[in-house]
């Protein structure tokens, strides 16, 4: 059984990046949904669809690659974890690696990357950290 979904859909993610993989498939859950829509917008996956087989969810990510086949995600990186919870309020949540990097933040008001957080002016927990 695995306890932490967000993580074990990062790694996977970061495997098959590894790897050169068109497509990845990750176990369904609303705050992975939504951390992928933040990695789509931001430009580090292609596009990625929800998979339903039976009574099981699967989510379909179609990885992205640079014009030479180098991948595009070059760190991936679980900030909180079950057992250690980081937040942030909004006046911490600062640019990551200079603006070439995002940070997930989960707030009251949803999932954004650190720059949506700090318009918004909202802080929450940091849930990971890509570039």
């Amino acid at each position: 059984m695995i306890n932490d979904l967000i993580a074990d859909g990062l790694t996977r993610i970061r495997n098959a990046s590894m790897r050169k993989l068109d497509t990845t498939q990750l176990l369904h859950t609303k705050a992975v949904e939504a951390i992928l829509g933040v990695f789509q917008n931001k430009g580090y996956i292609e596009s990625f669809n929800v998979v339903e087989e039976g009574n099981k969810k699967f989510i379909n990510v179609v990885l992205k690659y640079d014009e030479s086949g180098k991948q595009v995600i070059h760190e991936l990186k679980r900030i909180s974890t079950p057992g250690r919870r980081v937040y942030k309020n909004k006046d911490e949540i600062k640019r990551f690696k200079s603006g070439y990097g995002t940070t997930i933040v989960s707030t009251s008001k949803g999932v954004f990357g650190n720059d949506e957080a700090h318009k918004v002016g909202v802080g929450g927990e940091l849930l990971c950290s890509i570039w």
